[in-house]
């Protein structure tokens, strides 16, 4: 209970960071992307602020012995760059650019019910679907990835 509890109140404040950055506004979003027009930085410096927070607790993360609600910090295995990898990040990205939305703002959007982050999660749930039924019986399983990463450590 105390896990989803923590875990609530984490996406919680984070929505409400998204919102008042303006974040959730696809104008920003294309305002950034827009180098040789109105550029607005908005995004640069709640990137920085982002990165920031997390030199921070990875600071602490070094410190501690464990997470306070878990028995090990759950790191994810090394990964190579392929070209799924990039082709998936290029998708994104497109995405991003073109909507000017990604996931997490998507969804913190959704408490306005405006039209495009509607159309957004919608296209995004669409997308997961064909995924989890097109791609994901292909990939190999996550304990043979952890396995294998384990391995190479």
């Amino acid at each position: 209970m105390r896990l989803n509890t923590l875990a609530f109140v984490s996406g919680l404040f984070f929505s409400v960071g998204l919102g008042v950055s303006g974040m959730t506004q696809p104008a920003r979003i294309v305002g950034f992307l827009d180098f040789f027009g109105r550029w607005d930085p908005t995004l640069a410096f709640v990137m920085g602020g982002a990165l920031a927070v997390m030199i921070a607790a990875n600071r602490l993360l070094g410190r501690l012995g464990r997470p306070i609600y878990g028995s090990a910090f759950p790191l994810p295995p090394p990964t190579r760059i392929d070209a799924r990898l990039v082709a998936g990040a290029a998708i994104f990205g497109i995405g991003w650019g073109l909507g000017g939305l990604c996931p997490g703002p998507a969804i913190a959007s959704l408490g306005a019910a405006t039209l495009p982050s509607i159309v957004f999660v919608a296209a995004m749930a669409v997308g997961m679907v064909i995924h989890n039924a097109v791609f994901l019986p292909r990939l190999p399983a996550r304990d043979a990835i952890a396995e294998t990463a384990t391995a190479d450590r």
